[in-house]
């Protein structure tokens, strides 16, 4: 099988900062793109929507 990773078109950062998802069997892969051989993260479509929920509501901001 074949992953295809993608980034988003407003990743236009240039340094290679991004982040990159990919649709796997039953799961959404997310993985670092400056570090495309480490180890990825693998979440349950529901596990990545309570991500993106609580990223979009700043739950996740740093102090």
């Amino acid at each position: 099988m074949t992953i295809k990773w993608r980034k988003s078109s407003r990743s236009n950062t240039g340094n290679g900062a991004c982040v990159e998802l990919a649709s796997l069997p039953g799961r959404v892969g997310i993985r670092d793109s400056k570090a495309p051989t480490a180890p990825a993260l693998a979440l349950t479509p529901d596990s990545f929507r309570a991500l993106l929920h609580n990223a979009k509501a700043g739950h996740l901001d740093l102090p």
